[in-house]
């Protein structure tokens, strides 16, 4: 299956012209750092086709563009989205990294966030660093702490896909929005 693409700027030319669907397929805590102007939030985690196609601002039919960090969060949406019957969907090349990149208008959350992608190389760094240490200085067996996150590292950047990414995203920090301060206050809606 082939997923349609459209550079972040040819969006946002679009939305100069008119109402313009945009769906953030990240965690709350990401959309909540920064996002495009005027994009809707629909994490992965809890992603459904029919919802989207319902969010639409134009005519029946017309595209629904999906954006992420960088690109392959939006196109497992739009995988999930031909899989139950919706064609319409566009994958915005690049995320919202391509997006603030080419200078195009951004909101930023007052608080900082921590996002998943930062999460994972905490884990990952960390897991290493703590093998290395334990390999030196407890058993040298450890060091197959070391060659597990290595290998999933290795593994993440060969298919494109990060199992640990997918598990952070669930975690109940990154499904609740960071706007409230709180990670017990409910959601804010967004």
């Amino acid at each position: 299956m082939s997923t349609a693409i459209i550079p972040a700027a040819d969006v946002a030319n679009l939305q100069r012209h008119g109402p313009v669907t945009l769906i953030d397929v990240r965690t709350p805590a990401e959309f909540a750092s920064v996002h495009a102007v005027g994009a809707t939030l629909m994490p992965l985690a809890s992603f459904d086709p029919a919802k989207a196609v319902a969010a639409r601002v134009g005519p029946p039919g017309s595209a629904i563009f999906l954006i992420c960090h960088s690109g392959a969060r939006a196109t497992e949406a739009a995988e999930r989205c031909a899989a139950a019957g919706f064609s319409e969907m566009v994958v915005v090349t690049g995320g919202t990294t391509a997006w603030e990149a080419a200078g195009l208008p951004v909101e930023r959350s007052a608080m900082a966030s921590f996002g998943v992608e930062r999460q994972v190389r905490c884990v990952i760094g960390g897991g290493v660093l703590v093998g290395s240490i334990l390999a030196y200085t407890v058993h040298p067996a450890w060091a197959a702490m070391s060659g597990f996150f290595g290998a999933g590292l290795l593994f993440a950047g060969l298919t494109d896909t990060c199992a640990l990414a997918l598990l952070i995203a669930r975690m109940p920090w990154n499904r609740q929005c960071v706007a409230t301060g709180s990670c017990c206050s409910p959601p804010a809606k967004v």
